[in-house]
C-alpha cells in the first residue's frame, strides 16, 4: 500500500461496516461527524457522563510478530482497552485507533488484524469513530476507549472499606497458562485450545461491570490486567485500606495433563499464576458483606468467587491451607521492570 490515505480508507471500510450491525442505535445517532474529518463529533448523552481511557499495545513489549496471530493482537488490543470501561461499569460506545506500522505489513497482516478487531468490536458493541495512522518500524498501538455511564454510578477504586468482600469474577492464572504455551510455540495445538485462547483472545466483563455499577453494588473496582498482587495493591492504596486473601479460595487454573506435556521441564505453578499472572481481564470488585446475596443475580453469577475480604491493616497478606499468613507483595506485569 503505497499512500497513507489509501490506508485510512482500508481500515475505516474494514471496521465502519463489521461495526455497523452490531452499533446500538443510541450510539449511531449520537456520531455527528466520524471517520474522515480532522476529528470526530459526539453529541452528549443526555443523563450520562463520558468515561474514557486509552491503552498502548506494542510489539515486542506487549506481543510477539513470531509468536502471537495477527487477528490476535487486533482483538486482544481493543479488548484489553475496553475491559478499562467494564472495570468503571460504563458501557462501551467508541473508540480511536492510532496504528504506527512498518509499509510491509500493510498487506495480508493488516487485513487479519482489522478482522480480529472488528470481532472484538462487534462482541463488546463498541464503534470507530477515528484514529491516526503514521509509518514505524514496528507496530504500535494506542486506543482511545470512550464509554458512558450514569452519573454517580461510575465505580473507582477508591472505595473500599474494612470488611467488605472481594470478589473476583472468573478463574484467575488462565492467560498466564495460555501465554506459557504461546512462548513455547503451541498456538494452533488443538490439545490446549481453551487456554492460548485465553491469553489471545480475552474478553473483557461489560455485561458484568454495568450491571454492578447501575445497581450501586461495589465499592471499588478494578480490572485485572496485571495480575491480582499487582491490581489488588492499587486498590488497597487508593483506598488506604489492607486485604486478607484466603488461598484455598482462589479460582486457579486448571493445566491438564496435554498443557504438562507440551510445558515440559517448564514449570508451571497455577497458584503463583493465580497471584501474580496478568492478562485475566476479569473483574475484582468489593462489596458490603450484606449485599452478597444481590450477586445470585449477576451476569455470570456462577464464575463469581469471594476470596478474602477488605481490612483495616494497610498490608496485603495471603493465609495458606494451614492458616499461615504471609504477605503478598505487588509481582505482576510491570513493563518496566
Amino acid at each position: 500500500m503505497k499512500r497513507e490515505g489509501q490506508l485510512v480508507e482500508k481500515i475505516s471500510r474494514a471496521l465502519q461496516i463489521k461495526n455497523s450491525a452490531a452499533a446500538s442505535r443510541v450510539s449511531r445517532s449520537a456520531i455527528r461527524l466520524g471517520i474522515g474529518d480532522d476529528a470526530a463529533v459526539l453529541k452528549s448523552p443526555p443523563n450520562s457522563e463520558w468515561v474514557v481511557s486509552c491503552d498502548a499495545f506494542v510489539e515486542d513489549v506487549h506481543f510477539r510478530m513470531s509468536t502471537h496471530p495477527a487477528d490476535s493482537v487486533g482483538y486482544k488490543s481493543l479488548m484489553r482497552a475496553t475491559s478499562d470501561l467494564a472495570a468503571m461499569g460504563a458501557t462501551p460506545r467508541y473508540y480511536l485507533l492510532t496504528l504506527a506500522i512498518p509499509a510491509e505489513r500493510t498487506g495480508r497482516w493488516l487485513d487479519e488484524f482489522l478482522v480480529g478487531m472488528a470481532r472484538a468490536s462487534r462482541e463488546v458493541r463498541i464503534r470507530a469513530v477515528g484514529g491516526d495512522t503514521t509509518r514505524n518500524s514496528k507496530t504500535f498501538l494506542s486506543l482511545t476507549v470512550i464509554g458512558e455511564g450514569r452519573p454517580g454510578r461510575t465505580v473507582s477504586r477508591s472505595g473500599a472499606r474494612p470488611g467488605d468482600l472481594i470478589y473476583v469474577s472468573g478463574a484467575l492464572g488462565r492467560a498466564q497458562l495460555g501465554l506459557a504455551l504461546t512462548l513455547a510455540g503451541h498456538v494452533r495445538n488443538r490439545s490446549v485450545r481453551e487456554p492460548v485462547a485465553q491469553h489471545l483472545y480475552p474478553r473483557a466483563r461489560v455485561e458484568l461491570g454495568a450491571w454492578l455499577a447501575q445497581r450501586k453494588i461495589p465499592t471499588a473496582m478494578i480490572d485485572l490486567s496485571d495480575g491480582l498482587s499487582t491490581d489488588l495493591a492499587r486498590v488497597c492504596g487508593a483506598s488506604r485500606v489492607g486485604a486478607r486473601i484466603v488461598a484455598g479460595q482462589l479460582p486457579l487454573p486448571v493445566v491438564t495433563p496435554a498443557a504438562h506435556r507440551l510445558l515440559g521441564r517448564k514449570r508451571f505453578d497455577p497458584l503463583q499464576a493465580a497471584l501474580h499472572g496478568g492478562d485475566d481481564y476479569q473483574l475484582l470488585f468489593t462489596i458490603p458483606r450484606r449485599l452478597s446475596a444481590k450477586l445470585r443475580r449477576a451476569p455470570g453469577a456462577r464464575d463469581l468467587h469471594a476470596i478474602g475480604e477488605i481490612t483495616r491493616e494497610r498490608t496485603i497478606t495471603v493465609l495458606d491451607a494451614l492458616g499461615r499468613s504471609s504477605p503478598l507483595h505487588s509481582a505482576g506485569w510491570d513493563s518496566f521492570r
